[in-house]
């Protein structure tokens, strides 16, 4: 109940909605979430896998090359290092991700899906019975849905000192065409692709408004 308690704290400071209202909202949201577990769990168990598996490998799949590693995994799906670290070498075992130690820092290692993994993503993610069930949302609704999770998300992780992992091009760092004709990430100073401007990033900061 923890999560429905944080969650009604943050509207009930901003918006002044009933209380009865934030329990409904938050119960929904918390209501959805479970119901995605159930289909993951259902989603794994026909390749061995257990529900935090399914999360590894669907973060993987979106995540930029500064977040594909174990302290990434670690803060994204919540658990502690030791979990996670059996989770990653379950994963290995069964070939859905690779090792990869960093050409830069050899104590850095990355996390990359194998084609095994990448199929098994393809296959299944987003969740079917999910994604069936957003096709009912017309565009402008899917968007608005889009920025008033995002909006939540973001405040719920603040409040509780967490790593945003948004998305490249919304973050504060991110510098559009930087480096002439490519992005380049502010942070590191590195080209980015395309590509890496749609993954999400453990180093994600919201841009600050600026006052008019």
């Amino acid at each position: 109940m923890r999560f429905i308690f944080v969650f009604v704290k943050f509207v009930s400071t901003r918006y002044n909605i009933s209380v009865m209202k934030q329990v409904r909202i938050a119960s929904l949201i918390e209501r959805i979430g479970n119901l995605l577990r159930s289909e993951e769990r259902a989603l794994g168990a026909e390749s061995g896998l257990q529900t935090v598996h399914v999360q590894i490998l669907s973060y993987l799949s979106q995540c930029n090359r500064y977040s594909n590693t174990p302290a990434g995994v670690t803060e994204f799906v919540g658990s502690t290092k030791g979990t996670t670290s059996q989770s990653i070498n379950i994963l290995e075992n069964k070939g859905f991700i690779n090792k990869v130690p960093d050409k830069e820092d050899g104590r850095v290692v990355h996390l990359e899906l194998t084609g095994k993994g990448e199929t098994f993503i393809e296959s299944n993610i987003p969740l079917a019975e999910f994604s069936d069930i957003l096709d009912i949302l017309d565009s402008d609704e899917a968007e608005r849905l889009l920025k008033t999770l995002n909006k939540l998300l973001v405040q719920l992780q603040a409040s509780n000192n967490g790593r945003l992992f948004g998305v490249c091009h919304t973050c504060s760092h991110f510098k559009k065409y930087g480096l002439g004709e490519i992005h380049q990430c502010g942070l590191t100073l590195e080209a980015l692709s395309e590509k890496e401007s749609y993954q999400i990033c453990r180093e994600h900061e919201v841009p600050s408004i600026k006052a008019v």
